[in-house]
């Protein structure tokens, strides 16, 4: 009888400890596509910068919409892969989704800023992207709760 009861509860513990891993693997999946984008942010920003400040407002709209690009491969990844059988997994997907796709929306708009067709257009799009960026912090609290809500349920730490 303990016997069987020892090989239930071994069988119970590999389970739970294969949904761990699962977890933790999509965890530091995500983590991975989040930092693949930071060399590439770095190198636009500059661009941007430079390219808006010069007026080059088509070289603005060009390596904008690149960018909006590179992000929307990561949201297809994303979506394309099911969220693990994991406790808040589905939570945690819609909230890094929701995460890169606040960061495709910042390239848009300057996108958006780079093809508007006048100045006074061009104030408008520069206004949206403003408050797109003002909004940065609380896209990325809303990714890190849920980030460290499904890591709790699924007993991993986040680095």
């Amino acid at each position: 009888m303990y016997t069987k009861l020892f090989y239930t509860l071994l069988l119970a513990s590999v389970f739970v400890s294969c949904k761990s891993k699962t977890a933790f693997n999509y965890n530091e999946k995500i983590v991975a596509m989040e930092k693949s984008l930071e060399p590439e942010i770095a190198i636009v920003e500059s661009k941007l910068e430079k390219f808006a400040g010069n007026m080059q407002f088509d070289s603005v709209a060009v390596i904008s919409a690149n960018m909006e690009k590179s992000v929307q491969k990561r949201i297809d990844e994303i979506n394309e892969t099911p969220a693990p059988k994991a406790k808040e997994g589905d939570s945690f997907k819609k909230a890094v989704l929701a995460y890169f796709t606040f960061i495709k929306d910042v390239y848009t708009a300057s996108k958006n800023i780079g093809l508007a067709k006048t100045q006074e257009e061009r104030v408008e799009m520069a206004t949206k992207l403003n408050e797109l960026v003002a909004d940065k912090q609380e896209a990325l609290n809303d990714l890190q709760t849920a980030q460290k809500k499904y890591a709790d349920a699924n007993g991993f730490k986040v680095q």
